[in-house]
Order: structure tokens, then sequence, then C-alpha cells
């Protein structure tokens, strides 16, 4: 399959008044799901969760989220590039009303499930921000939807930041197979690149084929607003090209009930995670960290 089948150009997935819309249906998947909203001053968007669990997470701007009879107000942040942001948690079989008073974007990060989870606030001072690699391969990634951070049924979902000129997602690495150790997670990459002089910046994503059946080939140069489906495959490296620091919201889910990221590296670059131990982390991270105390509205 072409990169066309896999790599969504900002504005090709948009659908029923989002900018991004990604689904089981449009991916030929089974679970993970992604929507980008995008808000003027005081519009109102309401939505039904059909048979999945979604996360409300500020991309620019903050929001009010109503369901299950509950009000979440989101102080947001500026940008991808400028801080950890609150979010909401709504479940499935739900409801859903966002409302923005100054206007902003919004990701609405989705996985097909079973049970339906109470609505709940996650502070942004609750976000771990972990970094990850050395050297050149030195990330930060922000773990606010993670497996062992953030109770979900079947969703998974991170925030990593790469600064410019660094690798990221490397070594490659793999969740296609329900096995000792690797969990079978479909995933969904959406990228913002930052400006560098006051100019859109590029990245690059790289998905190749893990075995005679996987068909996943990519090698995308991707802007603000694209988005990578990665059905199987060895994954990585995400590359931020000099001047410019790059974002990827990470989505997942997959048919196992046991919620976990559980990866397999491809055995000819697993050598590289060997080095790490005699590089420093890269001097720049983290690009910011998590507020020490949540000063968040309910």
């Amino acid at each position: 399959m072409s990169d066309k089948g896999f790599h969504l150009a900002a504005g090709d997935a948009a659908r029923d008044g989002y900018a991004t819309c990604v689904d089981p249906d449009t991916a030929g998947w089974g679970y993970s799901s992604l929507r980008v909203l995008e808000l003027g001053a005081g519009e109102v968007r309401e939505l039904s969760t059909g048979d999945s669990e979604w996360i409300v997470l500020p991309l620019s701007g903050g929001c009010s989220v109503f369901c299950d009879g509950e009000l979440f107000e989101l102080a947001g942040r500026e940008s991808v590039f400028a801080g950890v942001t609150d979010f909401a948690y709504v479940p499935r079989d739900a409801q859903v009303r966002i409302s923005s008073s100054s206007g902003g974007r919004f990701a609405l990060t989705g996985a097909r499930c079973e049970n339906r989870l109470p609505a709940r606030y996650g502070p942004a001072s609750g976000v771990p921000v972990e970094l990850r690699g050395a050297g050149q391969m030195s990330r930060q990634v922000n773990n606010f939807g993670a497996a062992h951070v953030f109770e979900a049924d079947r969703l998974i979902a991170v925030e990593v930041l790469t600064p410019s000129g660094n690798w990221s997602s490397f070594p490659p690495h793999k969740h296609d197979e329900d096995r000792e150790g690797e969990a079978e997670l479909e995933e969904i990459y959406y990228f913002e690149i930052g400006d560098g002089g006051g100019n859109p910046g590029v990245g690059y994503q790289r998905v190749y084929p893990s075995g005679p059946d996987s068909e996943t080939d990519v090698l995308a140069e991707v802007r603000s607003g694209d988005v990578v489906l990665i059905p199987d495959g060895w994954h990585g490296p995400s590359m931020a090209v000099p001047g410019y620091d790059m974002y990827y919201l990470n989505v997942m889910a997959g048919p196992s009930p046991d919620r976990a990221w559980l990866i397999c590296d491809d055995p000819a670059h697993a050598w590289v995670r060997g080095t790490w131990e005699q590089q420093p982390v890269d001097p720049r991270l983290p690009l910011y960290r998590a507020p020490q105390e949540s000063t968040e509205g309910r």
C-alpha cells in the first residue's frame, strides 16, 4: 500500500465538522479513533460517544466539558509546546457538550470499549512527564492517558515532544501481535511541528513491514495537522528536522482486555538502547514540566 493509505495530510481526514476524524470504519480496523475539534469563541459542539470512550484534550485554548450531569472546566494551554494540559474523560453511551468561551483546538482520543466508566477530570499536575532515550534520541513523554497512569477500559494515549534535530520512536518497535511481552495495539500518530523563524516546519515518520502479513510501508514528510495510521509494522524513527521541534499525540487501543503498552524492538536496531547509559539526556529537555499543584477548576 502507498503512503497515501496511511499518511493523511492535514485536511484529508476532515469530516462531520471535525478538522480530523479517524475512526475504525475509515481506518479499516477495530478500535482506535481520533477527532480534532476547532471551536471559535463562544461555539458549542454536542456529540454522542456511541460505543467508544474518549479523552477530551486541549491542544490550544480551554473549554468546558459537560457529561453525565458533571461540568469539567479545562484550563487548557496556549499550545502543545507551551505546557502540560488538564483533560476530561467521557464514557461510552453518553451525551457530551463541549464549549469554549475564547475558542481553541481540542483533540478527542477514543477507543471502542465494553465497559462504561465514570466521567472524570484529569488535572495537569497529575500528568507524569517522562524523559525517554538519550543523546539525539532524547524525547519527552506526557503520560496523561498511559495504561499505568489513568484508568480507562481500552484507550491508551500519550504526548511525545522531540527537540529539533532529534529522533524519537527509536529504536523502531512494534505492537501488532498478542504474545508474551507484546500487545496488539492499533496506533494513530497526530503531528504538530513548531515554527522555526516564523515558518511552518516539517518532520518525517517511518513505518515498515514487520513480517509477511504486514503491509504498512510509510516514509512520510509530516506537517502540523497530519496523521499517520499504524495498524501494524515496525514504526520509527519520528524525525524532528533541525530548527523545528516535533509534537505527536499517540492514540492506541486493541482487542486485549488487558490494557497494556507492551512493545517489541526491531532486533536489527535494539542494540541502540544499550548506548543510552553512556549518553546524557538532551539538556533542552524537558521543554516544560507539569505544574506542582493543580490550579484548574472543575
